[in-house]
């Protein structure tokens, strides 16, 4: 048992410490980094929603089915996210976005992110929990998932109006949630798995709601034909890595 909490921990702290990815984008101009945010904000909606409708989805249809759990706790997902949102950014606001003015998706991104990263917590115990084997599979298969999601994420924060440290910090403070669903799964047992069905369509929900409604109108402010069309690879960049990542699965 012992063993259990021990690789289960020490693997998921290792996927945590993917969040800090982008301390690669640390040594760019802040000129550069402005020119190809929108590119990474559309890597990253792609990416969430390549991985809603091509992971998250299908792996919830396998343990729930096509019945009415699977589609409420979708809606649940969307209707939570818009419930927050509303919460967060209650007041229109004609504030510019900057550092101590941060945009209010960079608080939904976070949301979003820590209850992926739970998600990933919870998989990587009960992978564990079942045999060493499936646990060590399951985290290689979410460390290669993690980097284009972090990529993404850290791309959302600075867009936002975070500084990159702050933007690393914030994003390994979210990562770290993963370390509470690995424990909430070690402590509680088969009580808490069983929950994993329903929690997997709820996160889906909620990326597509984030891609949907916040990360791709933000696109949408860009009209210039080409910077266009540069987002639009962005997107099916991020939908593609997706796709290559379940023929690795």
């Amino acid at each position: 048992m012992n063993n259990i909490w021990f690789f289960s921990l020490i693997s998921v702290f290792l996927i945590s410490l993917i969040s800090f990815i982008g301390v690669l984008f640390l040594a760019i101009k802040k000129s550069i980094l402005q020119k190809i945010l929108l590119f990474l904000v559309s890597f990253a909606a792609g990416g969430m929603l390549g991985g809603a409708f091509l992971h998250l989805l299908p792996e919830a249809v396998d343990q729930l089915g096509l019945g009415f759990n699977f589609s409420l706790s979708i809606l649940g997902g969307i209707l939570c996210f818009f419930i927050l949102e509303k919460f967060i950014a209650w007041r229109h606001c004609h504030i510019p976005t900057s550092k101590t003015h941060p945009h209010p998706v960079v608080f939904m991104n976070l949301i979003g992110d820590g209850f992926h990263n739970l998600l990933d917590g919870v998989m990587v115990a009960a992978s564990f929990m079942t045999n060493f084997s499936l646990g060590i599979a399951t985290t290689l298969a979410v460390l290669i998932h993690e980097i284009p999601q972090e990529i993404g994420d850290f791309s959302i924060l600075i867009y936002g109006g975070f500084s990159k440290v702050k933007a690393l910090l914030f994003n390994f403070a979210s990562a770290l949630v993963a370390i509470l669903g690995a424990i909430l799964t070690l402590s509680l047992g088969a009580k808490f798995v069983n929950l994993v069905p329903l929690l997997i369509p709820f996160t889906a929900g909620g990326f597509i709601y984030i891609a949907s409604s916040d990360l791709i109108p933000e696109l949408h402010k860009e009209t210039q034909v080409s910077k266009s069309l540069l987002q639009f690879l962005g997107l099916l960049l991020g939908i593609g890595l997706m796709v290559a990542l379940s023929f690795s699965e």
